[in-house]
């Protein structure tokens, strides 16, 4: 996995476990790699990983049944994605607003690429 460097490393990889989940990787109940397959996987660091499975621990999404590994919490998908919405609500729209306005990009733009591009899939 390649990192950027606004956000801290273990929340990137908190962000692609929970893109795991939207994308049904893995479903309600289901196990995740330990700590140590998923570091070895995205090639960081054991303590890294530790701190992305605990915020998610702390967040609901997933679950640790002692000795035998962490799980996803039932009804993670819906959790996240109610997450997600309200943080692209809160600062990716009023970001995009603003761009939409500066390049006066229309509501009808908009539909018409949106259109377009679920007319490609």
């Amino acid at each position: 996995m390649i990192f950027s460097n606004d956000k801290a490393i273990y929340i990137q990889m908190a962000d692609r476990l929970c893109d795991e989940i939207l994308a049904g990787t893995y479903k309600d109940d289901d196990r995740i790699p330990s700590v140590r397959e998923y570091a070895v996987k995205l090639q960081v660091n054991t303590n890294t990983a530790v701190k992305a499975y605990d915020q998610l621990a702390r967040d609901g999404i997933i679950y640790n049944k002692r000795g035998l590994g962490y799980f996803v919490t039932a009804g993670a998908c819906r959790e996240i994605k109610k997450a997600r919405k309200k943080e692209f609500m809160q600062h990716t729209m009023p970001e995009l607003f603003r761009q939409m306005q500066l390049l006066d990009i229309s509501i009808a733009d908009i539909e018409e690429a949106y259109r377009k591009r679920e007319a490609q899939k």
